[in-house]
């Protein structure tokens, strides 16, 4: 079984309460696969560098997004916030001009690395405990996506055994020995987090350009798949419902383009996946090919984390608040770009109680799939 984990900014900590509860009531599973991009992508390494059973693993991730704060992911004090915009908006008026300062992200995410450096045991630069789970059998391989900035293409890491590798025009794999970097790679959320330099390329955000969220997990064998979604499935009437009243602000705009760009996509693959499995079944065996049926099990949460955030909102860093403000993230019912970055123990709790609550709604649907 694969288990797949999408982004979501602060939004991934639902994906924790979904594994608590999974682990609370299956202790005994093991997924062989883990896949992930953005903030997935910390979520699948450090289940796959932690040395104990799942329920152990799970309880320590769940300890770790519990106590987590904005400090503990980039710099958000006002003075480095005033002087990284400062550094934007000379760029944007400098009309091209050969002086004009170097930009990286909007945000410095220094803390985070050191937060994964402290979580995610090293050994020249690769994590350790992947390497053990591997050489162990207990995990066959682990999936970390990128976009490279420098050619366009969604390069996903791999690291496992008996793999196949596999190249499209805009993706494919890479076979290495996942290191920090590849997982800070995943999270860097274009123009607000910094890129990250992997050999002679700069990569990003693994959501940009992923069509297919769950071809890795398909590419490297998994016959079912548990995927864990941070996008509400509003029903006709919410989504029929205005968010804002008059002109849309830019934090809104944002917040709609960065839900379509790395959540919408995996309704579409599940979409594709579905159609495709019935068309197997149509089948006789000798005329699939390549192609086989894939089990697939969708979790979503059953509220919108992003209205959620609202309510936190006063609780943000000042220099953050600030800046989020000036894009009219606050101006809008449902602030999708402002949850992305609420990284406070208020915010993030709740989420992992919804997670884990939906669990025990489906238990059932998910005892059958699981079985």
């Amino acid at each position: 079984m694969a288990v797949t984990l999408s982004g979501g900014g602060a939004r991934a900590a639902y994906q924790v309460g979904v594994l608590r509860g999974l682990a609370r009531h299956f202790p005994r599973t093991r997924p062989e696969i883990l896949t992930g991009e953005s903030a997935g992508a910390i979520n699948v390494a450090y289940l796959a560098a932690h040395r104990g059973a799942l329920p152990e693993a799970v309880e320590d991730l769940a300890r770790l997004w519990s106590q987590l704060t904005a400090h503990q992911v980039f710099r958000v004090g006002p003075p480095a916030l005033a002087q990284n915009a400062l550094r934007w908006a000379t760029r944007l008026m400098s009309g091209g001009a050969p002086m004009a300062p170097r930009v990286h992200g909007l945000l410095d995410t220094a803390p985070l690395r050191a937060l994964l450096e402290r979580s995610l045991v090293t050994a020249d630069g690769e994590i350790v405990g992947i390497t053990e789970k591997l050489e162990r059998g207990l995990l066959k391989a682990i999936a970390l996506t990128t976009i490279n900035y420098s050619t366009g293409q969604t390069v996903t890491w791999v690291q496992g055994s008996q793999i196949r590798d596999w190249e499209r025009p805009l993706r494919r794999s890479a076979r290495t020995r996942l290191t920090i970097d590849h997982v800070l790679a995943s999270t860097a959320l274009p123009f607000v987090f910094p890129a990250v330099r992997l050999g002679d390329n700069w990569y990003g955000d693994g959501g940009v350009r992923l069509h297919a969220p769950l071809s890795p997990a398909i590419h490297l064998g998994a016959g079912r798949i548990l995927a864990v979604s941070t996008r509400y499935q509003p029903t006709h009437e919410e989504a029929d419902r205005p968010a804002i009243r008059g002109y849309p602000s830019p934090g809104h705009v944002a917040g709609i383009l960065l839900d379509a760009i790395f959540l919408d996509l995996i309704d579409y693959d599940a979409l594709v996946l579905e159609r495709l499995n019935a068309l197997l079944a149509r089948l006789p065996r000798q005329e699939w090919g390549d192609l086989r049926p894939v089990d697939l099990l969708v979790l979503r949460p059953s509220q919108d984390l992003a209205s959620l955030a609202a309510d936190c909102e006063a609780s943000l860093p000042r220099g953050l608040r600030f800046l989020t403000r000036g894009l009219g993230a606050h101006e809008t019912s449902r602030p999708a770009l402002l949850s992305l970055f609420m990284f406070l123990p208020e915010y993030l709790r709740p989420l992992i109680r919804i997670g884990e609550a939906d669990v025990e709604v489906r238990l059932r649907e998910i005892a059958a799939f699981l079985s």
